[in-house]
């Protein structure tokens, strides 16, 4: 029995925005699905969105979904997300927003918040007339052909969700999970990954120590990584206790921070910012900032 939070099981037993939208065939409004997933390989997600084609606005979001109850809560979980949106600010609707609206999910399931993630994208591209067959994503070697993942979705999903082995990759994309061939790329993938997050650290840590020893200040590009750098030192902490941390602007010393999962709605959120993050932030970029929260 998987360890599931109440939310997850509220919206499986009583799922949200379940079913189809028929197109209203009503002016300045549009009706597009996306789907991705395949019922032989266990799981799939068809989103329907309806689209108020001014405002470029999500009005209403729905799902068909053939899975488990990881995958259905994931799907009510996004739909809930993004209806009342722009379809500028559903793209940036990551699988980790999904996962923390349900409170977490078992690694071994976060696959699911990575398909409604996928299903998003697939129905607004559909929209713009993007086909997703030739999304950059899906170009590039294929990895894992059990489950036709590519290089560059697992290159993604490695970055965005900070994953360190083959196993997570597994939960994440199910790339590994059938004959497993593929476990030495992905790892070397990782690897590859890796070895540029460090070069990038290592080259801004050198272009800060040379702007520090002319008395110039940091650009904002330098800022800016070595805040996501820090916040990077943050995040396992804040994901222990159910919680995360993204960052939002920077406005001159004051950086701007999103709450997500249990910080966002915990009491002592407050205690978070400043004792955690501001701390942390003070000690590996500039003494001054002031960290703030955005709602």
């Amino acid at each position: 029995m998987w360890d599931y939070t109440e939310k997850v099981l509220d919206l499986f037993y009583n799922p949200k925005n379940q079913g189809a939208i028929e197109d209203p065939s009503e002016a300045g409004v549009a009706v597009v699905f996306g789907e991705v997933g395949s019922i032989a390989c266990g799981d799939a997600l068809r989103l329907h969105l309806k689209i108020e084609v001014e405002a470029d606005r999500i009005l209403d979001a729905r799902f068909q979904t053939f899975g488990c109850t990881s995958a259905i809560a994931s799907s009510s979980a996004l739909t809930e997300i993004i209806k009342g949106i722009t379809l500028d600010e559903a793209l940036n609707v990551s699988n980790r927003d999904i996962a923390n609206y349900l409170g977490g999910l078992p690694e071994e399931k976060m696959h699911c918040s990575v398909m409604g993630q996928e299903a998003l994208e697939a129905a607004i591209y559909k929209y713009r007339g993007i086909e997703v067959e030739h999304h950059e994503e899906d170009d590039g070697a294929l990895i894992c052909s059990c489950f036709g993942v590519s290089e560059n979705r697992i290159r993604r999903v490695v970055i965005e969700n900070n994953l360190t082995t083959v196993e997570q990759v597994t939960s994440y994309v199910k790339a590994g999970g059938g004959c497993s061939s593929c476990a030495a790329e992905i790892e070397d993938l990782i690897a590859a990954v890796q070895q540029e997050k460090a070069l990038t650290a290592t080259r801004v840590a050198a272009e800060i120590a040379t702007a520090q020893a002319q008395n110039r200040p940091l650009t904002t590009v330098q800022k800016i990584s070595l805040i996501q750098t820090a916040l990077q030192e943050v995040r396992p902490m804040l994901l222990a206790d159910g919680g995360d941390v993204e960052l939002y602007d920077i406005e001159g010393d004051v950086v701007k921070v999103v709450l997500k999962g249990a910080c966002g709605s915990c009491e002592s959120s407050t205690a978070t910012l400043k004792n955690a993050i501001e701390v942390r932030l003070r000690e590996r970029v500039l003494p001054n900032l002031v960290v703030e929260a955005v709602a």
